[in-house]
């Protein structure tokens, strides 16, 4: 063991002495109010429901409520991701459980060996619809950020459908463990030392589930590693019609794999959704949440020569807390926004998400969901890729000439959107500092002359300012700053983070949808 490593334990078992209180607190301190064990948590309460699909006492009257105390109401959703197992009735592992985080630090030790001899290595996210996209969004984050810092991209992506199931809605595509097996084998080919992560929120997808069980009897090659926010005791446990066993079933044998390191799951609870069932809400930030996490602790360590331990990790999550806070400081805008988008809406005008690199991601999953969970039309709500994205997509072949459902890149907005604009459309744009500046306040100006329905979500670090002239351009922006975790990633580190505004992306998303249907 190296002296770093030991310096590094040593550090990590003062903060977690710091953190740890009297019985009946919380073991951890924490940047913003993190709720206390809710009614849900209760072990009879609708207890034939898995914890993803439960209703969430939280947000019983949200139908009632007006558009800032939906925010509100969601705001106290989304802090559950980072609350504590209760004290007294400790139902569930939560984010912060020890053992959660002893796991979270086994996996990034594991990515930690494929950092160090690359050769032969790979990293897959796989899952089926939102999972998949959140697989794509982070595969196609961390590739950057090894390009970035002269390094060879070692992630790629899986989503149930191929390509086309990143950029529009197709349902039943998840439905094959035996599809999800195949797929892994064509992007595995070849390797050494591959680590599967498979993104299940509900831990019920057979396109995950064949491929946890396909890695589990190949572990000279693969580690799999499942992710989901429901107990084992409450994955789907029904027959998958192309597989001999069910997800519950895999993810037990997992469980007991996990007692030698040849398999890893990554489950804590995060409390039901806002919206009974829509899992892509706070199921997808808690699972950006959870991953970005732990890879950066992983990076962040193997760089430095040092093992992963629970200081990072703390470190990273409480950045996540403090983006929440200042998210949701900001709930008047966002509730005005509500009601932007639900005017343009109720008008059968069209919202339109803009959005520079892997914002630009985040603006078609935005687009995308909207049509399986809450009925929209594709033309509703759509998302656009502004910049290069030809090295993203493992089948770009499979994107082209598919029709107007298809359509996401900035060539496809100036052609076809921007001639058509209406007054009563609306146009969010999505963009960090880093980005090409005069580039976004050219756009913006463009679609002014069309509909003075304009906001901006603008993401920075600590330091930066938006320039007056493109500032001018908005009634109002919402904007969230960051702190550089990393200095020696500065330049990469934003266009990384700056996707996970999940929580503005939730609240927002649920009421804009809602109030059209």
């Amino acid at each position: 063991m190296t002296r770093g490593v030991c310096v590094a334990e040593e550090a990590d078992r003062t903060v977690c002495s710091q953190h740890r209180t009297m019985p009946g607190t919380k073991r951890f301190q924490h940047v913003i109010e993190t709720p206390e064990p809710g009614e849900w948590e209760l072990s009879g309460y609708e207890a034939a429901i898995p914890i993803t699909e439960k209703s969430n006492p939280l947000t019983r009257d949200l139908d009632k409520a007006d558009a800032k105390k939906i925010v509100e109401l969601l705001g106290q959703c989304d802090a559950e991701i980072f609350q504590e197992e209760g004290q007294a009735i400790p139902t569930y592992q939560r984010l912060y459980s020890e053992s959660v985080l002893i796991t979270m630090m086994h996996v990034a030790g594991k990515v930690q060996e494929v950092l160090k001899e690359p050769d032969g290595g790979l990293v897959v996210l796989s899952g089926g619809g939102t999972s998949g996209r959140m697989a794509f969004l982070m595969s196609v984050s961390f590739n950057q950020l090894m390009k970035g810092l002269g390094q060879k991209p070692l992630y790629t992506y899986l989503i149930a459908g191929g390509d086309r199931s990143v950029v529009a809605s197709r349902e039943r595509t998840e439905d094959s463990a035996l599809h999800g097996v195949e797929e892994l084998k064509k992007v595995a080919a070849g390797k050494k030392r591959v680590i599967v992560i498979g993104i299940s929120v509900g831990l019920s997808a057979p396109f995950v589930a064949g491929q946890m069980d396909y890695c589990m009897n190949n572990t000279a090659v693969f580690l799999p590693v499942l992710v989901g926010f429901n107990p084992v005791s409450m994955a789907r446990n029904d027959p998958i019609e192309d597989w001999n066993s069910t997800f519950r079933q895999i993810a037990e044998r997992m469980q007991k794999m996990q007692e030698k390191q040849e398999a890893f799951v990554l489950n804590p609870a995060v409390g039901p959704e806002g919206l009974s069932g829509s899992s892509r809400m706070k199921g997808g930030s808690a699972t950006k949440i959870l991953l970005e996490t732990l890879l950066l602790a992983a990076h962040k360590t193997v760089d430095r020569g040092i093992a992963a331990c629970q200081r990072y990790l703390l470190e990273i999550l409480r950045t996540f807390e403090r983006a929440h806070q200042v998210t949701y400081s900001q709930s008047s805008k966002i509730a005005a926004l509500m009601k932007q988008v639900s005017t343009s809406l109720e008008k059968k005008g069209h919202v339109h998400l803009v959005g520079w690199q892997t914002l630009g991601i985040i603006a078609i999953m935005d687009g995308v969901e909207c049509i399986h969970t809450f009925g929209a039309d594709f033309r509703d709500i759509r998302g656009f890729l502004i910049g290069d994205h030809s090295d993203m997509f493992n089948q770009k072949a499979e994107l082209t000439n598919q029709g107007p459902q298809f359509s996401f890149s900035q060539e496809d907005f100036l052609t076809t959107i921007l001639p058509s604009l209406k007054e009563t459309d609306t146009v969010i744009f999505i963009f960090t500092l880093d980005d090409n500046l005069p580039e976004v306040q050219t756009l913006v100006e463009q679609v002014k002359e069309k509909s003075a329905n304009i906001q901006a979500l603008v993401h920075s670090t600590v330091g930066q300012s938006l320039p007056q002239p493109l500032k001018k351009l908005f009634p109002f922006i919402i904007h969230i700053t960051w702190p550089l975790l990393f200095l020696e990633y500065e330049g990469t580190f934003v266009q990384l983070h700056s996707p996970i505004d999940t929580f503005w992306r939730s609240s927002w998303q649920g009421r804009k949808c809602c109030h059209h249907c």
